[in-house]
């Protein structure tokens, strides 16, 4: 019966094939050894075949058969996986001393789980299981075989040794019961898998209701009838289910698409691929800090420090991206790793954003778009991976980026955002309820060292053109020109208009002085000034020049400076924001810098071009763009909005109305 379990047993389900790696026999063909290597299907969590990385196990087994004596004796050891976990098992046959016709069996075996990708309690339950099966089932198929007579007794002549061995390769009847004394095998067919684990739940995967768990297992289940190749971890499965409400048809949609991206771009491959620029080490100021209370991997983004426009123009927004990617890998990693650490699921992990220094400089638009589209792939393809967000030192600029990128975060993801203000998040209330108290990073006034990088302007030296960017990156950052040049003379400056219909607006505007030092100005008239009207002639190459505020008006009746001016110099990149205090019309001016003409001069502010034109020192050049934030779009945020100052202000400090307007700027040399 022993025997006839080789190659297989439609029986033994999990023995699912063996190959005679050596056999010998003694002169008298009394004593018989073979030696197998035996295929198994083990009884295991999809989840720990999948981190083994392996779909079957293979066991060597020897055989002794001792005819003169009559005993059997199986010795059976591990192959795969050998240096994680020693399995080393005996069974031994032999006839009963006091009824021929009774065999005795006798089975041992022993486990040493050395590691196991972490797994080694569910390793060590699993084997502990199945051993038990086992035992039960040779007791019961002892019964079963108890009416056939002769089956296990007697004394064969050696002479039917081959024909006994030649039935090895013979295919199997349905008479007689195989024994399998594996201990991974188990009783019957594996069932469908149509319910998971309790204590696995419980230990990988969190509290889950019958409907969930239900949900889990006919998505895996679709999974494995339609895909081929590696299937995704229960707790990656999970994460797309609870992203969509556990609605089966979006979340394998999302699902499935996310497969394809992660196949398309290698991003299994990532840790392994992505080398970023050194430079990226030193100014991308985010890094991991251990955990927070619940034992989530921390990580931490010292957001107002970093100079995104910097690492857009240095590194270029595909490169960027792949970094950012690196991180959520890596953070997947990590909970996995705090999940054996701690004992308990934990999926998610929690980042902390210090804004302090945050300004209109990082709302530059291509940085912004970056950013929009960064957001757009990590909610396509990490969803339910960010526990909690924990936003300090939020600046009154703040809304205005929320404004811009909150309707492109999913409804689940914005709720698990905490935003602190000011020194709102020291004491009770703060970051000491989610972050232990001992690991605060010092710069937020904690007794930890944080090892994060700080940040920092980007040298211009490592800017790439658009072309090798282009080149680099495979993409085209500038999709659309949102910027215009101006040029500026000596007694000609340029002026935008505008047009405010109602206070509490927001005026963003973001420069850079290409050529020349400028002053920059904002007025705000209830007058609707009347652009100069030029020969078009008089057009100059690479900009144009529109004055606005005519000539006969007078400053403080007719206009009034409502921030004081803002002397810039050539190279400089400036970004920053002016809240409105009433409707009109406000004036952007940049100008040369130097004493203006006087106002009894003859000469037409057109004519004052056409003189200065052949002098070179007084000709400016600026690239701007400006945008207009309605009052409507915060929501009512716009008092946050003024509540805190950002520490790199440069205008507000020094405005000539504080009680009327509010305005921050950054000067990038």
């Amino acid at each position: 019966a022993y025997e006839k379990r080789f190659p297989t047993c439609p029986l033994i389900p999990v023995f699912l094939g063996s190959e005679v790696l050596r056999e010998s026999c003694s002169e008298d063909g009394a004593l018989q050894v073979t030696e197998r290597s035996c295929k198994l299907n083990v009884d295991a969590p999809r989840l720990l075949k999948k981190i083994a990385g392996v779909e079957y196990v293979y066991f060597i087994q020897k055989n002794i058969l001792n005819w003169k004596d009559r005993t059997l004796l199986i010795e059976a050891n591990n192959e795969t996986f050998a240096n994680r976990v020693t399995v080393i098992e005996t069974c031994s046959y032999s006839v009963h001393p006091e009824n021929e016709d009774w065999t005795c069996f006798e089975q041992s075996a022993s486990l040493d789980i050395k590691s196991f990708f972490g797994f080694e309690n569910t390793v060590e339950k699993i084997a502990m299981k199945q051993y038990t099966a086992n035992i039960k089932r040779v007791i019961i198929t002892g019964r079963d075989s108890a009416g056939e007579p002769g089956r296990n007794a007697g004394t064969p002549h050696p002479a039917t040794v081959p024909e006994l061995f030649q039935q090895t390769h013979k295919p199997m009847t349905q008479q007689g019961n195989g024994l399998c004394h594996c201990c991974y095998c188990p009783r019957h067919p594996a069932p469908p898998a149509d319910k998971l684990d309790a204590d696995y739940i419980e230990r990988y995967l969190g509290q889950l209701t019958p409907m969930q768990e239900s949900g889990l297992i006919q998505l895996r289940q679709w999974l494995q009838e339609t895909h081929k190749g590696k299937i995704p971890r229960d707790e990656h499965i999970l994460r797309f289910l609870r992203a969509r409400d556990f609605n089966m048809d979006k979340a394998r949609e999302m699902l499935c698409q996310s497969l394809t991206w992660r196949k398309q771009y290698q991003v299994d491959y990532i840790l392994e691929t992505w080398r970023p620029p050194a430079f990226l080490d030193e100014y991308y100021a985010g890094g991991w800090h251990f955990h927070d209370r619940n034992g989530r991997p921390l990580y931490i983004l010292r957001l107002g420090q970093m100079d995104t426009k910097g690492l857009v123009k240095a590194l270029g927004e595909e490169a960027l991206l792949r970094h950012v990617l690196s991180i959520n890998e890596e953070g997947q990693k990590r909970c996995e790793e705090n999940t054996q650490l701690f004992g308990r699921p934990i999926t998610s992990w929690t980042c902390l954003v210090d804004l302090e220094g945050l300004n209109m400089r990082h709302l530059w638009r291509p940085g912004v778009k970056a950013l929009l589209r960064i957001i757009e792939v990590v909610e396509a393809n990490y969803p339910e991976t960010l526990g909690r967000l924990l936003i300090v030192r939020a600046p009154r600029v703040f809304p205005v980026l929320w404004t811009l990128v909150s309707p492109f975060i999913n409804d689940n993801t914005r709720q698990k955002f905490l935003i602190y203000s000011g020194n709102n998040y020291q004491g009770v209330g703060g970051l000491v309820d989610y972050i232990d108290k001992e690991i605060i990073p010092d710069f937020l006034g904690g007794d930890c060292l944080c090892n994060v990088p700080e940040g920092g302007l980007v040298p211009k030296s490592f800017y790439q053109t658009e072309e090798e960017l282009e080149n680099s990156d495979h993409i085209k950052l500038w999709t659309e020109t949102i910027y215009q040049s101006a040029t500026v003379f000596k007694g000609a400056p340029h002026e935008i208009v505008v047009e405010i219909l109602e206070g509490s607006s927001v005026i963003t505007w973001d420069f850079d002085i290409l050529k020349g030092d400028l002053v920059f100005n904002i007025f705000h008239s209830k007058r609707s000034p009347q652009a100069a009207r030029r020969d078009p002639s008089l057009s100059t190459p690479g900009g144009n020049n529109v004055q606005l505020i005519e000539r006969s008006w007078v400053l403080g009746v007719d206009y009034s400076m409502v921030e004081s001016p803002l002397m810039c110099r050539e190279g400089e990149s400036i970004q920053g924001s002016h809240i409105t205090r009433w409707p009109g019309f406000y004036i952007l001016q940049w100008k040369t810098n130097g004493p203006p003409l006087g106002p009894a001069t003859a000469l037409p502010r057109v004519d004052d071009v056409l003189a200065t034109l052949q002098v070179s020192s007084h000709k400016c050049k600026v690239m701007y763009y400006t945008e207009v934030l309605a009052s409507e779009d915060f929501r009512g945020s716009m008092t946050s909005l003024e509540s805190c100052h950002s520490g790199f202000s440069q205008l507000s400090a020094g405005t000539t109305s504080s009680s009327q307007s509010q305005s921050s700027s950054l000067i990038s040399r």
